[in-house]
């Protein structure tokens, strides 16, 4: 499948001082937050596909969902921008819908932004429906993008984010037993997943979930899965087994933080001058460091963590609470 040329990568791989000082474990970092700018994070990986898809069917309006705060809303919007497209995002509404963080950027490239409530949003598929017809009847084309690009075609980001590491092993005199990704709305660790069996490799690929219970996060997965084979040469077969989430550090739900949460976060990018975000990576990284603090994946000998971005997300509302 062909692909447009975004993402600055490969993006690379750093030691993580902090796992090594206080818990005697090799952990390192793969850095998709440089991935760019604007788009920093995972979500430009899957949308190099998507566009070059939107542009190929001749589409002029990218449509796609998330939360208030959402990076891949945000990395859509400027994308869309950016190859002058125009774009529409339905965002779900918050306690507050201040214009900061991901928000104020979509607002600045022009996006045209529908806000709707949570129980509206349950209904996303029509009310999708309903804006591709709108959009259609006043002459656009548009092409619509899942949450979190995360369809069979997106997560070709991530099989291809696959090799790139095998690569990066190469080049590093590493191999990486172990792989761990915060996990939302599943594209980042099926395209990982893909690549791993596709490269017939054993490694252990671990979704820390910032949103579903396990259960949901699979079955999301295993759609992502299936739909892949029609992009690649061979198809595969997967079984929920295979698939590695855990769902014990979600804490208050998708988007909301606890303290220690915070204070985990403010405590690493101090020690090892990385900074990650409350909805994903920080979450992601605080199950890794409880993970191994409390004697689980002792057949990890190196694991490697993908930075997947999101500081935007670092919205007054967290700021507040963790300077409390």
């Amino acid at each position: 499948m062909e692909k447009m040329m975004i993402a600055n990568v490969p993006t690379k791989i750093e030691k993580a001082n902090f796992f090594s000082k206080y818990l005697n474990k090799s952990v390192f970092i793969k850095r998709d937050d440089q991935t760019g700018m604007e788009t920093s994070g995972n979500k430009v990986r899957k949308l190099e596909y998507l566009l070059k898809d939107a542009q190929t069917k001749k589409c002029d309006y990218l449509i796609t969902s998330g939360g208030i705060q959402s990076n891949h809303a945000r990395a859509t919007a400027i994308i869309a921008a950016k190859y002058q497209m125009k774009s529409l995002l339905i965002l779900k509404e918050s306690e507050t819908n201040k214009s900061e963080g991901n928000l104020f950027f979509n607002r600045l490239v022009g996006a045209q932004i529908k806000l709707v409530s949570e129980d509206e949003y349950r209904n996303l598929t029509s009310i999708i429906k309903i804006a591709e017809k709108e959009l259609t009847s006043l002459g656009h084309k548009p092409y619509v993008i899942p949450m979190g690009g995360s369809n069979g075609l997106g997560a070709l980001g991530y099989v291809e984010a696959y090799y790139e590491i095998l690569r990066q092993e190469e080049e590093l005199g590493i191999r990486f037993d172990t792989i761990v990704v915060a996990n939302g709305s599943g594209g980042t660790y099926a395209g990982l997943l893909y690549g791993n069996k596709e490269s017939n490799k054993s490694k252990n690929i671990i979704g820390m979930s910032v949103l579903n219970q396990q259960k949901k996060a699979t079955d999301n997965i295993m759609h992502i899965l299936e739909n892949m084979n029609q992009y690649r040469a061979n198809s595969y077969s997967f079984n929920d087994k295979e698939i590695n989430i855990i769902d014990r550090y979600i804490g208050l739900g998708y988007g909301k933080s606890q303290l220690e949460e915070l204070k985990f976060i403010e405590r690493y990018a101090q020690e090892d001058g990385l900074i990650l975000d409350p909805v994903y990576t920080g979450k992601a990284m605080y199950g890794l460091y409880h993970e191994l603090a409390n004697g689980k994946l002792q057949d990890s000998q190196n694991i490697l963590f993908i930075h997947t971005g999101g500081i935007f997300g670092w919205t007054d509302e967290k700021i507040n609470m963790l300077n409390r």
